[in-house]
């Protein structure tokens, strides 16, 4: 009978830890709208701990539909519900995170400078709270590069972004002050939200000979309503990420927002399983950038691609 027993104890303890271990850890992730850009990080980020963790690790998949208030309303349910960690897929996600909690480690990533974002002085890689993350920075000096070798006799660059995303505008900042270094005239286009995009678009159009959109997730989920306008008016467009100029960019110099979401996931596996200290964990770059093209959108405008540039597929 004590044999029995034992036997009975051990196997209880066994399921137990089997149970345990398939649901060891619950991530919250919070995405800002549903994109291209940002659907790949969040796809890349649950496959690479997939990868590492397998069944050990379980997703809540939350999108704000674009509102930064639906944002603090799905982290604090996430906060309520005591998850191990937070994903904030683009900065008002991530923003909301910091405002929820001081304790459970939150990962951004889609967000381009955190500085900016978290309002830090003296940035030296790491935040030194319970943040870190991806940036999905492209090198602006080389984008403002690129406009340059594709139209060298543009007088005047557009700058179209959303006056409610803080990154889009230090995007917007840092890449003037390299286009005026250029010989460019700059001038800023920015839109509230979605309603006046078109218009403020056409109004760019009118002024300017070549317009630049930066990583910007309100443009990023308008690009029809974009192109509806610069395609007519023949102006081309010079963007921050691949997604924007697939719906309506002639080139862009860009990231693999799936392999910026895979290297957040790794980073993830490293605070959850190997106890990492997310405070000191400096924010990760995209390793590799890439010149991209729209060919149907260049061949419509007349726009001459150099050969180095790859082709965006689809």
């Amino acid at each position: 009978m004590k044999k029995l027993i034992a036997v009975m104890i051990a196997a209880l303890l066994c399921l137990g830890m089997t149970a345990a271990a398939e649901q060891a850890y619950t991530v919250g992730i919070c995405q800002l709208v549903q994109h291209e850009a940002l659907d790949a990080a969040t796809q890349g980020f649950q496959d690479a701990l997939t990868e590492k963790l397998g069944d050990a690790v379980r997703f809540d998949v939350q999108n704000a539909s674009g509102d930064s208030n639906t944002c603090s309303t799905i982290v604090n349910t996430f906060v309520s519900d005591g998850v191990d960690l937070i994903m904030a897929n683009a900065t008002p996600a991530l923003q909301a995170a910091v405002a929820a909690t001081g304790d459970i480690p939150i990962l951004g990533t889609s967000v381009t400078d955190y500085a900016t974002a978290l309002d830090i002085d003296g940035w030296t890689g790491a935040t030194g709270i319970n943040v870190s993350g991806t940036s999905d920075l492209a090198p602006l000096s080389e984008q403002a590069a690129m406009l340059n070798e594709l139209f060298p006799d543009a007088k005047t660059v557009g700058l179209l972004y959303c006056s409610a995303e803080p990154n889009s505008k230090y995007q917007v900042d840092v890449i003037t002050g390299y286009l005026t270094e250029l010989g460019y005239a700059c001038e800023e286009y920015t839109f509230a939200d979605s309603n006046d995009v078109a218009s403020v678009a056409q109004s760019a159009c009118d002024g300017c000979d070549v317009l630049y959109i930066p990583t910007d997730n309100t443009a990023a989920s308008c690009t029809e309503a974009i192109r509806n306008v610069v395609e007519p008016a023949m102006k081309p467009v010079i963007t921050g990420e691949e997604g924007i100029c697939r719906g309506c960019g002639v080139a862009t110099l860009s990231i693999s927002y799936y392999d910026l979401g895979y290297a957040t996931g790794l980073m993830a596996y490293e605070v959850l399983a190997n106890g990492a200290d997310v405070a000191t964990m400096d924010v990760q770059f995209a390793p590799n950038v890439t010149k991209e093209y729209n060919a149907e959108l260049a061949e419509l405008l007349g726009v001459t691609i150099p050969g180095e540039y790859v082709a965006i597929a689809g």
